[in-house]
């Protein structure tokens, strides 16, 4: 029987011979990462373990990111914790500051994280890097304080669903679009501690940047991990960026999965998770008149360069609509720039956008774009739960930055169809 990709990763990172799904096993780690919120509590377990250094200053990741700038005084003094281990132990990969990026769009665009890795950390979007054809999930902070320590976790083995995605896509319909319709199908346990294996003539297509969207909303169908097979359009992606050698794997034709889902992309219509569950999706032609006071474009999901575009291409010559507030963030600085250089900024402020320094402040709800009781956001985020972006009376609607750009027009939820 053949190995899932899944499975082939996880084996490589362990001294065994062959592995299969529901197995424990233990397997070394090729990057460790913690943010603000998260790292601190790894390293007060690393240091009541014993720790005296981590186990390879290159491969751990510490990303200031959530809570900066430094929106009170006890997130600086948590910012000020993770800066002196990082400073401590000599921590190659930390960035804060006008270095920070929203971590899961920082780590891809640095090199930092290659196809063929293991990655752990402590936040549950790391499931990103599967795109990359990586391994990538999230752990808690005592597990990132083990890694840290020893650079091994242990590990379940978890089945793969196949999801065989063909047909050509409409226009406005991106990757952000196709895992809302996936986990729309599921439901947010529809994946339970499996692997989410993306493939088709569909996929083939997409580029890198509707990959790590897809990717990085697999924890919301409950997944262990989102993974896509390497190919030319990771090649092109990654190796400009790489720091390090790499390796592509690829699922064997005769893998065992649990599931085999096939999906006809090729009629979806851009879609909408409506509060409050990312399952909750329905076509935006089925919002109804939805009104809105905030327009959210951004978050490690769909703050990249090719969202900030789709964007502008809707917003240009147009402003947000009266009481809505339009919030642009650039994921990292390097994206801010491109933004800037190729004149993306102007239209936004032109648009009266407000433009967020990189943060995921308001995705968590944490500053910078938090919800009143009783207001409505449409965002490109990736989570709508109660109180998510603010005021559990709030509420949060999932959509992709070409619906997030017209229904900031528009005053309510629409497609890009109706200006």
């Amino acid at each position: 029987m053949g190995q899932t990709i899944t499975e082939k990763i996880l084996l490589a990172h362990t001294d065994l011979k062959d592995i299969a799904p529901g197995q424990l096993i233990n397997a070394r780690v090729d990057i460790a990462l913690g943010n603000d919120i998260t790292a601190p509590i790894a390293i007060r377990e690393f240091r009541a373990a014993g720790g005296k250094k981590v186990f390879d200053k290159n491969k751990v990741a510490l990303v200031l990111d959530h809570f900066t700038p430094n929106k009170d005084i006890s997130s600086a003094e948590q910012c000020k914790q993770v800066r002196e281990f990082a400073v401590e132990h000599g921590v190659v990969h930390f960035y804060e500051g006008g270095q920070v990026g929203v971590e899961h769009a920082l780590l891809p665009e640095k090199g930092i994280v290659l196809p063929g890795d293991l990655v752990v950390g402590a936040d549950s979007h790391t499931c990103t890097y599967g795109a990359l054809g990586a391994f990538a999930t999230g752990v808690g902070s005592t597990d990132l304080a083990a890694a840290m320590l020893t650079g091994e976790l242990w590990f379940k083995v978890p089945e793969s669903i196949k999801f065989v995605v063909y047909g050509k896509l409409r226009k406005w319909v991106s990757g952000k679009d196709l895992i809302l319709n996936i986990i729309g199908r599921i439901g947010v346990d529809g994946a339970l501690y499996q692997a989410m294996e993306f493939t088709g003539e569909t996929i083939d297509a997409l580029p890198m940047a509707d990959r790590l969207s897809m990717a990085n909303m697999a924890i919301e169908a409950g997944a262990k991990n989102g993974i896509f097979a390497p190919d030319a359009t990771t090649e092109a992606y990654v190796q400009p960026r790489a720091r390090r050698p790499y390796k592509f794997y690829t699922s064997d034709a005769d893998a065992a999965y649990a599931q085999i889902i096939e999906i006809d992309a090729g009629r979806l219509e851009p879609q909408v998770a409506f509060p409050h569950l990312p399952s909750h999706v329905k076509g935006v032609s089925e919002a109804g008149n939805v009104k809105i006071d905030q327009s959210l474009i951004g978050s490690c999901t769909n703050g990249r360069i090719e969202d900030l575009r789709i964007a502008a291409q809707i917003l240009k010559n147009r402003k947000a609509a009266p009481y809505v507030r339009l919030i642009v963030v650039p994921a990292t600085p390097l994206i801010y720039k491109q933004a800037m250089a190729e004149g993306l900024l102007d239209i936004f402020l032109d648009a009266d956008a407000v433009i967020s320094p990189p943060s995921c402040g308001a995705c968590l709800g944490g500053h910078l774009g938090i919800l009143a009781a009783g207001e409505k956001s449409v965002a490109t985020t990736n989570r709508n739960f109660v109180g998510r972006m603010g005021h559990p009376k709030s509420e949060v609607y999932l959509a992709s930055p070409a619906v997030a750009a017209a229904s900031a027009v528009l005053g309510r939820i629409a497609s890009p169809e109706e200006l």
